[in-house]
């Protein structure tokens, strides 16, 4: 564990462009069959803590909205790509969503959930909100790029964010940004949890 606290508390655009990017390193696995759901879930299980994120469809028109396309969760080596646009969002995931075993860290958790909710209810269970986190060691910023910057030094891209998330398949750059996404909230949790918190 650090000694000291040498967290910014808020970190401009420029300073953020000029650091190094950060992409997920391990396997990416795009699940678009239902019978892959449930030994991805299995797999998911076994892993305390695992990051969390969602996709939509970005609309460009007023009062068009789609739902959620894709659910990220990423162990520290394996990130699960669901497709919820093409499989159902059934039981397996739903358990694991539910389990408090397992903590599920994410960045504004509370608008991913809600809109999981919109295609079936499900009562959430060991999430963690890194927003909800930050003020504890001193650290204003909200967003995923400029938490990262602060706790990890690095600059997550966000050029795939307004991507079409329910296309016939992805690119390599939509899957490395998706499992990013997921994966770096593990790393940002880490990071925090080897770093004290600001005294009060």
């Amino acid at each position: 564990m650090s000694t000291e606290n040498h967290f910014i508390p808020k970190i401009g655009n420029e300073q953020t462009a000029d650091l190094p990017a950060i992409e997920f390193p391990g396997t990416i696995r795009v699940i678009d069959r239902e019978e892959d759901v449930e030994a991805a879930c299995n797999d998911l299980k076994q892993y305390p803590v695992i990051g969390f994120d969602t996709e939509t469809r970005p609309s460009f028109r007023p009062g068009v909205s789609y739902r959620v396309a894709l659910l990220q969760l990423s162990t520290p080596s394996v990130c699960y790509l669901f497709r919820l646009n093409k499989i159902p969002f059934c039981k397996s995931i739903l358990q694991l969503l539910e389990s408090k075993s397992v903590r599920k860290i994410g960045a504004d958790v509370a608008g991913d959930l809600r809109s999981l909710r919109k295609l079936r209810h499900f009562r959430d269970g060991g999430f963690i909100d890194l927003q909800s986190l930050m003020p504890e060691w001193g650290i204003e910023e909200k967003s995923l790029r400029k938490m990262s910057a602060i706790v990890l030094g690095k600059r997550v891209s966000k050029a795939q964010r307004l991507s079409n998330w329910e296309a016939a398949s992805f690119t390599p750059s939509q899957l490395l940004y998706a499992a990013t996404d997921a994966w770096v909230c593990i790393q940002i949790y880490n990071k925090l949890q080897d770093t004290p918190k600001i005294k009060k």
